[in-house]
């Protein structure tokens, strides 16, 4: 008897922690269950450069997170990346038509991100509307190169 309640313990602790890996493996990959497109709305921004920007980033303002990245493609008109967010619905009217998006790194070497930093003007982003005011992501093998290119001028 004493066997049997062994495994059936060993057993459940296997288990919980499947599911355990399960969850952290959600929680790190950006997925989310809960996500419903309906409770947010569109906005656009067009980049120069856009590092590792991958969509289901985070999008966040004053580092709280307000949306996803959806989408990354080349505008045909431009040729620059044109990336389209999703943001909550609790923000509709809070963000303004200078707003600046910033694409961010997490850490040395950890994801990219966008940042919004909100303006002063009056008029509102609504849904299909877009940034105007964008900074392309700081690619860090640049900034190598830049380095060591000045250090060989001198």
């Amino acid at each position: 008897m004493t066997t049997r309640w062994i495994e059936i313990t060993v057993g459940s602790f296997v288990i919980a922690g499947a599911l355990a890996l399960l969850l952290l493996a959600f929680k790190v990959s950006g997925l989310d269950l809960n996500s419903n497109e309906k409770d947010s709305y569109t906005v656009y921004a067009h980049f120069n450069n856009i590092g590792g920007l991958k969509p289901r980033a985070k999008v966040t303002m004053a580092g709280v997170t307000i949306g996803r990245v959806s989408s990354v493609e080349i505008d045909p008109q431009w040729y620059d990346a044109k990336v389209t967010m999703r943001i909550d619905n609790s923000m509709q009217g809070k963000l303004s038509a200078d707003t600046t998006a910033m694409i961010l790194t997490s850490g040395l070497l950890g994801e990219n991100y966008i940042g919004l930093v909100v303006g002063a003007e009056e008029d509102m982003l609504s849904d299909g509307g877009e940034i105007r005011d964008t900074q392309p992501a700081l690619v860090l093998e640049d900034l190598i190169g830049k380095f060591l290119s000045s250090m060989g001028k001198e």
